[in-house]
Parts: C-alpha cells; sequence; structure tokens
C-alpha cells in the first residue's frame, strides 16, 4: 500500500489545483464559476485538514508520544487558513476580486510553506513512526466523507 506521504502529498496536489481554478475564475470575473470553483476548493481543504485532525495527528500523537511538536504546529496553521478561506468567501459574496486576489496571495504562501513542512517532515515521520498501522490508519482516513 502507499505511503502516508504519498497519499497525503497527492491530496495537497488535489487542493492546490482546486485553489488555481477559483483564483482564475475570480481574476476574469466569472464569478458563478468562482463561487463553485472555491467551494470546491475549500470542501476538499477542509476534507484535508479532517483527515490529518482526527485520524493522522491523534495517532502519531498517541504512538509518538508528542503532543507538543509539530501536529500543534499544523493545527494552529490549520485555523490560520480557515481565517483566511472566510475572509475570501467574504470578499466572492460581495466580488471583490481584489480582496479575494489578496487573500489568496496570502493563503498560497501559507499553503505552500505549510505544505512543505508537513510533506517534508511530518508525514515521512509518520511513516516511519506509523509504519506498523499505516494501512489501518489510511483506511479510517479515506473514509472520512467530504462535504
Amino acid at each position: 500500500m502507499e505511503t502516508i506521504t504519498d497519499y497525503m502529498s497527492a491530496d495537497h496536489r488535489r487542493c492546490d489545483d482546486l485553489f488555481v481554478s477559483a483564483e482564475k475564475a475570480v481574476s476574469s470575473g466569472d464569478w458563478e464559476t468562482a463561487r463553485s470553483a472555491y467551494q470546491e476548493f475549500r470542501s476538499a481543504t477542509e476534507h484535508h485538514f479532517s483527515m490529518e485532525e482526527q485520524e493522522l495527528f491523534p495517532t502519531f500523537e498517541e504512538v509518538s508520544g508528542n503532543t507538543m511538536g509539530p501536529t500543534q504546529v499544523m493545527r494552529y496553521e490549520h485555523e490560520q487558513m480557515r481565517t483566511l478561506f472566510a475572509d475570501m468567501a467574504e470578499a466572492l459574496e460581495s466580488q471583490d476580486s481584489d480582496g479575494f486576489l489578496g487573500n489568496a496571495e496570502t493563503l498560497l504562501v501559507m499553503m505552500q510553506q505549510h505544505n512543505r513542512k508537513e510533506e517534508q517532515i511530518l508525514y515521512p515521520m509518520a511513516d516511519q513512526t506509523l509504519a506498523p498501522q499505516r494501512d489501518d490508519l489510511l483506511g479510517r482516513m479515506q473514509e472520512i466523507e467530504e462535504g
């Protein structure tokens, strides 16, 4: 079976692609497509966060005994991103392309840094620490509903 790193990194790419679609729609002033694309991006990203917050992080913390390390930082960054999601949704509703794109720029930098930390540090640590239960963990993560 695939690794946690492979599975979650592929999901990062999926969320990134949805983000680009929303950004392009706002840039072109296609508000109907923008709302739909943004909702798809936000839903996919919240699903990604849920897989981490409900399954990956607690399992990693339990097995490693480390609750104040990288998982705590990732949770904090998820909350920062959720604040930007709300600001972007408000800008979308008022068709404020500058507001949306300004927040999107901030979010993009934050997501790139966040994903890099997960893909280069946390996920490889999880693959190593959780090797015996990795397949079961990935199965539980995949059972979390999107939406």
